[in-house]
């Protein structure tokens, strides 16, 4: 037999009563209904619970929302609407009193897939008759369900009542739905319009039954959070006879309007760029300041535009004084319609504050991160960031040097390792650059890694200071040539080497390359120490690095840690060459770059925390 709620309420500002075992909604998509039943009764005025239950039961939905149940009055006979509501859908039910009436009890009801965690009742103004919301909250939503006052000033009032109790279930979608006795465009409807977002379609009627000429029923969603709220299907059920209205439903997915914390990226040049994803299209901005309470505003501008309507976030703060420490948080409202002369929001998304500090121009001290070909094996990521964090190893940015996120595919997929990525390293407050390896340019989305990741100058080549250390970066394209059949012609990574003998050429020989306390060499196919048969970067590039002033070049894509010294079999001349591991837990590294002074180091480290390198550059 299934579970029936009845409660005895309290006002729910006063407490909320537990109701029934916990479960939680494993999804992010619901069905919702709502139907003013009329007890029961249809348009040939004959009690028949069966008829309404059909109805129900057909579409199926998580959520039924009830109005206008008898329970236990001598005009039903005695018997509870809501309870045989809910045993003939087999849905969880839960009553709530209006009022007293003719011996027994008249109101509102909520039928659920799932029992509620708390269910709770607050008095709304009536001047006909005394009115009611049901507060129904599980895990990741909250339902609340009425049955407003036929006079327009009763209604107004009860938008300000609404709107405080759904404004208090900050981090859950809030649905509310019920007969709400107004039609579209009226003053009421205007008033909830501010808060909620019609779900339904407010275009279709379902009052009178057998011949609907008024929209009175709705489902809303309660926008004045940070949940979005996306419709797949909604309409009117075909009921003519079954009661006096027609119920209305709305296939509704929902969820936080943000889909990733943000990520700092490309710490050059008095800037940072904070990135983020939105689920939903929306307008995004940053808030930004020396002071939380004295803040500025960055948003992206193309050709005078504002960048809205996106999910892909880029924006770029400048300007930044080096070594003070800035607080910031991302902004995002949902963006319901972009149109020519109109736009529609949402709900807004703002994040806590967090800080970050860029390096002073003569800074000598840093500690650095740096991964390779992590494959998005995820589990050896976690593993070395354990080793980080039990080394007591404190760090100022981090490089991923290449074939971290493999393969990409889709941006679902890149995003579900990046994010994993930014949450471990901190990159909300700790920036980090991305170089490109040569499983980053394979597969349908590798060009659209471009939308998440800010190379330095908009190249996935470049060159950048930290303090007065300089770093330079190459990418060295495919491990194949351009010709081989894998790459179909889609491929021309000779033209891009060639363009970065030209830019190593300018970067050799400029002021701030010359002046840089010391130097560093990233790339992830080694140009010293290869052992592919295709070497077109050595070829190309010895001339120029084999006697240029490097500390160390750091380097991956063998899957196999290596240490070659300066002037050894490697062929490197003046610096080291230490090339990371793979991706397989013992065979994975991680490198600690530190400068202290005119002193710089590096350590590779394992899995398991074993020291396999520990370097005096």
């Amino acid at each position: 037999m299934m579970k029936y709620i009845k409660t005895i309420f309290l006002l729910f500002l006063g407490g909320v009563l537990a109701t029934g075992a916990e479960a939680r909604n494993t999804g992010d998509h619901l069905r919702i209904m709502s139907y003013n039943v009329r007890g029961g009764v249809g348009m040939d005025g004959r009690r028949d619970y069966e008829r309404a239950s059909a109805v129900i039961r057909a579409e199926r939905p998580d959520i039924c929302a009830l109005q206008e149940l008898d329970s236990m009055t001598r005009r039903s006979g005695g018997t509870d609407a809501l309870k045989e509501f809910a045993e003939r859908t087999g849905m969880h039910g839960t009553f709530a009193r209006a009022i007293d009436y003719d011996g027994g009890a008249y109101g509102i009801g909520l039928l659920s897939k799932e029992a509620p965690l708390r269910v709770g009742r607050l008095a709304l103004p009536g001047r006909e008759e005394a009115r009611a919301l049901i507060v129904a909250e599980f895990a990741d939503y909250v339902v609340l369900a009425t049955h407003l006052s036929l006079t327009e000033a009763d209604q107004l009032a009860s938008v300000r009542l609404i709107d405080s109790v759904a404004a208090s279930y900050a981090g859950k979608a809030v649905f509310l739905a019920g007969d709400f006795n107004f039609t579209p465009g009226s003053e009421p409807f205007k008033a909830f319009r501010k808060s909620f977002l019609p779900l339904n379609d407010t275009g279709r009627r379902s009052w009178p039954a057998d011949d609907p000429h008024d929209t009175i029923d709705y489902i809303w969603g309660y926008i004045g959070g940070d949940r979005f709220y996306r419709v797949s299907a909604n309409g009117v059920i075909d009921a003519p006879e079954q009661s006096d209205h027609r119920p209305v439903f709305a296939e509704v997915t929902y969820g936080p309007i943000l889909w990733t914390a943000p990520y700092l990226q490309n710490p050059t040049e008095n800037g940072v760029t904070v990135s983020w994803l939105t689920r939903t299209p929306a307008y995004s901005w940053v808030e930004y300041g020396t002071d939380t309470t004295d803040l500025r505003t960055a948003r992206t501008l193309v050709d005078g535009q504002v960048m809205a309507g996106n999910d892909v976030n880029r924006i770029r703060l400048e300007n930044l004084v080096p070594g003070e420490r800035y607080y910031y948080r991302v902004c995002s409202r949902e963006m319901l319609y972009y149109g020519g002369y109109e736009k529609r929001f949402g709900g807004t998304a703002t994040t806590p504050f967090r800080s970050f500090t860029l390096p002073a121009p003569n800074s000598e001290d840093f500690t650095a991160l740096i991964f390779n070909d992590l494959h998005q094996y995820l589990g050896t990521f976690d593993a070395l960031m354990r080793v980080v964090h039990e080394k007591g190893v404190e760090y100022d940015f981090v490089v991923f040097n290449g074939d971290c996120i493999d393969d990409p595919a889709s941006r679902q997929q890149a995003v579900a390792s990046l994010s994993r990525y930014m949450e471990g390293v901190e990159a909300d407050r700790i920036p980090v650059f991305f170089l490109r390896g040569n499983h980053e340019i394979r597969n349908a989305y590798s060009i659209g890694l471009r939308e998440l990741l800010d190379y330095v100058n908009g190249r996935t080549y470049g060159a950048f200071n930290w303090g007065d250390t300089r770093f330079v970066m190459l990418d060295c394209g495919e491990d194949k040539p351009d010709d081989h059949w894998v790459y179909y012609g889609l491929n021309d990574f000779t033209g891009l080497r060639q363009d970065q003998t030209a830019f190593l050429k300018r970067e050799l020989a400029s002021k701030a390359f010359r002046k840089a306390g010391r130097r560093v060499l990233i790339h992830h196919i080694p140009v010293y120490g290869n052992t592919d048969a295709y070497r077109p970067c050595t070829e190309l590039w010895n001339p120029l690095l084999q006697k240029a002033p490097f500390a160390v070049a750091l380097n991956g894509h063998t899957h196999e840690f290596a240490y070659h010294p300066a002037g050894g079999e490697a062929g490197n001349g003046h610096y080291p060459v230490v090339v990371g591991g793979g991706f397989k837990p013992e065979a994975a590294t991680v490198m600690v770059l530190r400068r202290r002074g005119g002193a710089m180091t590096l350590t590779v480290y394992g899995t398991s925390g074993d020291e396999k390198l520990k370097l005096d550059l």
